[in-house]
């Protein structure tokens, strides 16, 4: 009898804000849109990259990680520009122990190894623009909200998205599961 393999999808964990701090996020990021373009997504901080898994051990991963894992405060440094569409324009997050620690120990628990150094940050605005555009719209986040490079907030909740990185419309991105993290 042939054995059929389980069906693989591409996750990510994303650091979610709270809620009370999410509307201030969707709203520079519906600014920046406007002008801009680029798809609707839910304000993040990745914690663990895009990883191929089945869906059963993406969500077995998920739960011991988030176990893993104490709140956290994330502090905003600056709006950046990255050199790709999902690090296009950007609020680089303070990289304290506990930001990297999140990072490093979800991904141990994913078996997870990221190419390049972990940069917390959280993305508001996915798109391919020319260098000048970028520089454009980094300049108009700092218009549509003057105090958003002093922004804290605590990062209490992780949720594990289905994200298929080469949808660049995000119309198949999904939310799988959420947790609330421990008090630190």
């Amino acid at each position: 009898m042939a054995s059929t393999t389980p069906e693989k999808h591409v996750y990510s964990v994303w650091a979610l804000p709270p809620d009370d701090v999410a509307p201030r996020l969707k709203n520079l990021m519906e600014g920046l849109r406007a002008e801009f373009t680029g798809p609707y997504f839910d304000p993040h901080i990745t914690v663990v990259g895009a990883i191929t898994l089945t869906p059963e051990d993406a969500l077995k991963k998920f739960e011991s990680a988030s176990k893993a894992v104490k709140a956290y405060e994330a502090k905003v440094e600056r709006v950046a520009t990255g050199t790709f569409f999902y690090q296009c324009v950007f609020l680089l997050i303070n990289p304290t122990p506990q930001v990297v620690e999140a990072s490093a120990s979800c991904c141990g628990h994913f078996g997870y190894n990221s190419s390049t150094p972990y940069m917390p940050h959280l993305s508001i605005l996915y798109a391919d623009l020319s260098d000048e555009d970028k520089k454009k719209a980094q300049e108009k986040a700092s218009i549509l909200d003057e105090s958003i490079t002093s922004l804290s907030f605590p990062v209490t909740r992780l949720a594990l998205y289905k994200t298929d990185t080469e949808d660049k419309t995000l119309k198949s991105w999904e939310k799988i599961a959420e947790c609330t993290l421990q008090p630190n």
